[in-house]
């Protein structure tokens, strides 16, 4: 057996699991399994411990490392399991120095399982082009920024990943031509506060100058996506690029965690419920056919009813389609997990609430694609997805392709052809 690395969490740890697993089988690991955590809930951490379990009693051979996130803020709790031989930190786990020393304390049985460095003095990022990823797969990530210089009072990742740090413009520019070389249609900028790139390299260029560079020197890029970003940090040039480049994909996912601006205010976030609505109409009137997703916070602490509608009248003000809700949970350290907390089962019943609104959205915004042509990057033997994102469900088509096809229905959770 190789390395086999169990991912939880964002892209960007989906992103980094292939770096993992090429620098981990390059220092000489086998029969290894790594888990590659998140922190951002209790039950995302639950999760990880969960799966180490599982995976021991199935594989008992096997040594298990933990890295990512959780294994970041809370390395102590995971090298206290019996299942675990070895935690690294969040950052070391990008370095083949880190799982060469891996390899060594499993040679020597060395007692001491935590090899996590101080993730806030790490001050410069470099790229990781991951040759891992098969010739052709139709959609690929790359990682131009990490950490995060915000401090939202309910989040943990900036102790997890440290503060913001930038791939330089050129680095990512020839990732990004190496990969569509190799054959991948569409390109995922990703990073954790993907708008503050820049803001450590020399001129401080940002994202919109980033993707335009991208665009302008890799003409043969089918398609080009962005993550998941702070819309009030959003750029002219960003905005522009939206207008004016088809192949920069209409699609964005916004970082808005509630719609109640007092709720905001607790959070430490920047942007007040005006902002985000402008935000959407400006970009709407660039981009007519523009699908918006959402991250929402149900029940963040002191969240009354009235202010939890205005976080679910926003599906409809900001013409959300994708809404990818959380509960709640206190993170240890957060200064929310002091604030006066909503009670479990109202935060699940507004999470539930809120899911069912984002799945009536994006029925509507599904059924009213019927009869449009939309260019389809074709996933797999089954699937696609359109410019906006949204699944489309296929027949003989080759994987990779970008084909046109006629949307004639909808099951209510994918388009048909």
């Amino acid at each position: 057996m190789g390395v086999e690395v169990v991912t939880f969490g964002c892209r960007l740890n989906a992103f980094e699991a292939e770096v993992i697993r090429s620098k981990a089988e390059d220092a000489g690991l086998s029969d290894t399994i790594v888990i590659n955590s998140c922190a951002v809930t209790n039950e995302a951490v639950a999760q990880a411990r969960q799966s180490i379990r599982k995976l021991k009693r199935e594989r008992p051979g096997a040594r298990i490392v933990v890295t990512g996130c959780a294994a970041q803020t809370q390395a102590a709790m995971f090298a206290d399991m019996a299942e675990v031989d070895r935690v690294v930190g969040n950052d070391d786990k990008l370095h083949g120095d880190a799982w060469r020393e891996t390899q060594a304390a499993f040679d020597v049985g060395a007692s001491e399982k935590i090899a996590v460095s101080d993730i806030m003095a790490i001050r410069e990022m470099a790229p990781h082009l991951v040759d891992g990823y098969a010739s052709g797969l139709p959609r690929v990530f790359v990682q131009v920024q990490n950490g995060c210089d915000h401090r939202c009072t309910f989040c943990i990742i900036p102790f997890g990943r440290g503060n913001s740090r930038s791939v330089p413009m050129g680095a990512v520019v020839e990732q990004v031509r190496t990969l569509v070389e190799r054959g991948h249609a569409e390109i995922v900028l990703t990073g954790v506060d993907l708008t503050s790139y820049g803001t450590d390299l020399p001129g401080a260029p940002k994202l919109g100058m980033l993707t335009r560079q991208i665009l302008r020197h890799v003409p043969e890029l089918k398609r080009l996506r962005i993550s998941s970003i702070d819309s009030i940090e959003a750029d002219g040039d960003l905005l522009d690029a939206i207008a004016d480049d088809a192949r920069l994909m209409p699609h964005l996912h916004l970082s808005l965690q509630s719609g109640d601006d007092m709720i905001l205010k607790r959070m430490k976030r920047r942007h007040s419920r005006n902002d985000a609505i402008a935000f959407c109409d400006q970009v709407r009137r660039l981009r007519p056919d523009i699908a918006f997703g959402a991250d929402i916070i149900a029940g963040f602490p002191t969240e009354t009813e009235e202010m939890f509608s205005h976080s679910l009248d926003l599906v409809e003000e900001c013409g959300l389609t994708f809404l990818h809700v959380f509960p709640y949970s206190p993170r240890p350290g957060t200064p929310a997990a002091r604030m006066p907390q909503v009670a479990g089962p109202v935060i699940k019943e507004r999470a539930r609430q809120l899911r069912a609104a984002g799945e009536a959205a994006l029925r509507r915004r599904l059924q009213a694609e019927v009869g449009a042509t939309r260019e389809v990057l074709i996933e797999s033997a089954g699937q696609g997805r359109t410019e906006h994102y949204l699944p489309v469900g296929v027949a003989g088509e080759r994987v990779g392709n970008v084909v046109p096809l006629t949307i004639a229905g909808s099951d209510g959770e994918r388009l048909t052809t």
